[in-house]
């Protein structure tokens, strides 16, 4: 069925929170193994149903934010949310406390309850207002975000679309999109200051009321962390300070180097070459019809989810005023379809959507026909973005399909870009680590801690005469510090496994791919830990592990270079 055909009525939530009640007691009630996990099957139909419902409103709101229906029907599921969350924690403490637990074990495995265990920690029926509120605040910010329209150069555009002008070769053309961009937030500084300053009181009061000290504990089990502990985050992130900045500062004294730029500004990172960065060569149904072909070539399974995606609309790509900003997979389990939400701007990025979002895809596909237990088909988010970003990698040898004679250009940007990636995704997690243990700061000290950490993990910027990154605003724009709290980190957990699979890839291009498909077809049947062990790849968190895969890595783009 084609995504334009799928219809979307309000979900009865009264009927389903009643529903899971009655199977709640079923469990409680059952005399046998077989009669809880009959239960669980049925708890897995219903929210089938729910969540698939709930996604296509979600999909139709952010492709079109002024979409009044929409926006309504956003809202009052961002209501019902945590309250169908209530019951399914119910639902969930009676498979957990079951005296038949080996036997459920044995049948659905030992992670889901260990998940379990920790889901239960983290809520509480008594923070259910608290919840709604957070919701209802997270879709006010996605709203804000999108209603920018920033007059440039004689046009008015989105944040987005100011993307390729940001990678312009005429250094006051990027110096303009950027201060244009920063205006936009600075025009709204005080709406932006107090969105987030509501959200990190929320969910500090949302801590308080579960019995921690601050919401940094419970941000952690929120984001299912069930192999590794804070204290191994942090280790991550001395590692990608001592071990990676250094390399990340060599690739932009390259990069300036290529410029002709003596002093390296904010608004020179984006521009990879002087003549250009690499640019997709093509129209979107160009670019579109570049990634089939790939697919099809890249292997039997790629082929017919490619086909199923752009046979029945699962995409929606490209930037238009009232669009919400970014990209995201999601999925419509009624359907066992997956959905990619991007904003085209004829940047690399387009590109990305057809190997990172697709990488999610690509997952989600194989989960839904391979994995039988609705609960072990997704890992934690890190190895979910391993997906997405190995992919990215996986696909190089089609790289050429997209950008011709900029081929060359793009990979070594590629893989430059994944270097000082994740210096940055680890001065998001260290801020909101700072913001969220002193939620107590004020706007323009929030600001300042930003800036600070600026300097320890790029180094290399300089914000000079730019009023909103310039005063330490920038992270303004990261939807997830806003969004989804300490999920950053993730992204750069799987960009050390991605640049593994990279390196496996230069050595056989066959054996990698295989290592791969073997990683995706377990699912999150493993903790995250565990998959990268279970095909033969380092845990990014063990010692050692991001000097000697990011040197490797780094060792290449030297190699690019004078080839």
């Amino acid at each position: 069925m084609k995504f334009s055909e799928m219809t979307y009525t309000r979900p009865d939530v009264n009927a389903l929170l009643a529903q899971l009640e009655a199977l709640t007691a079923r469990v409680r009630e059952a005399d046998s193994a077989a009669g809880q996990l009959a239960a669980y099957k049925e708890r897995d139909a219903l929210m089938s149903h729910f969540n698939t419902l709930s996604s296509l409103c979600s999909i139709r709101n952010t492709v079109d934010t002024r979409d009044k229906f929409y926006e309504e029907e956003q809202a009052w599921l961002d209501e019902q949310y945590p309250l169908v969350s209530e019951k399914n924690q119910d639902f969930g403490r009676a498979l957990y406390e079951s005296k038949f637990r080996p036997q459920l074990e044995e049948a659905l495995g030992s992670l889901i309850f260990l998940n379990i265990e920790l889901e239960l920690k983290s809520f509480s029926p008594e923070i259910i207002p608290l919840m709604q509120e957070e919701n209802r605040l997270c879709t006010e910010y996605q709203k804000l975000y999108a209603s920018a329209r920033i007059p440039f150069m004689g046009k008015t555009v989105t944040i987005a679309q100011l993307g390729p002008y940001k990678q312009d070769t005429d250094r006051a053309v990027r110096k303009a999109a950027v201060e244009a961009e920063g205006s936009f937030f600075d025009q709204h500084q005080e709406e932006f200051d107090q969105l987030y300053d509501k959200l990190v009181k929320n969910r500090t009061e949302q801590a308080k009321k579960l019995g921690f000290e601050n919401y940094v504990p419970l941000g952690f089990l929120r984001m299912g962390r069930n192999c590794y502990s804070p204290q191994d985050l942090d280790g991550f992130r001395q590692q990608v300070v001592r071990d990676l900045v250094p390399l990340t500062v060599k690739v932009k004294e390259r990069q300036a180097k290529r410029l002709g730029i003596d002093s390296f500004k904010f608004y020179d990172n984006p521009l990879m070459f002087k003549d250009g960065s690499a640019k997709p060569q093509g129209a979107p149904e160009e670019i579109m019809a570049a990634g089939r072909k790939m697919y099809h070539e890249l292997s039997e399974e790629t082929g017919a989810f490619i086909d199923l995606m752009m046979d029945n609309e699962l995409f929606d790509v490209l930037a238009k005023e009232g669009k919400a900003p970014g990209g995201y997979c999601t999925s419509l389990p009624d359907y066992k379809y997956p959905f990619i939400f991007s904003n085209f701007n004829g940047t690399s990025g387009d590109v990305d959507v057809l190997t990172h979002e697709a990488g999610h895809a690509f997952a989600n596909y194989i989960a839904d026909r391979s994995i039988e237990i609705a609960d072990s088909r997704w890992p934690t988010m890190e190895g979910c973005e391993t997906h997405s970003m190995s992919m990215e990698f996986l696909t190089v040898p089609w790289h050429h399909l997209f950008f011709g004679p900029m081929t060359d250009k793009y990979e070594l940007s590629h893989a430059e870009d994944a270097l000082s990636f994740i210096p940055y995704g680890c001065l998001v997690d260290h801020f909101q680590n700072e913001m969220y243990s002193r939620p107590e700061l004020t706007p323009a000290q929030r600001n300042e801690v930003w800036a600070e950490l600026e300097r320890l993990y790029r180094p290399y910027l300089d914000m000079e005469g730019l009023p909103f990154y310039g005063r330490g605003a920038g992270w303004q724009r990261q939807m997830h510090i806003y969004q989804s709290p300490f999920y950053y980190i993730d992204y750069c957990l799987a960009q050390v496994m991605s640049l593994q699979f990279f390196a496996l890839s230069l050595e056989d291009r066959e054996k990698a791919w295989e290592k791969y498909m073997a990683f995706v077809r377990l699912g999150g049947t493993k903790t995250f830990i565990d998959l990268a062990h279970a095909v033969g790849l380092r845990s990014p968190i063990d010692q050692g592990c991001v000097k000697d895969v990011c040197t490797a890595a780094f060792d290449w783009t030297e190699k690019h270079l004078t080839e």
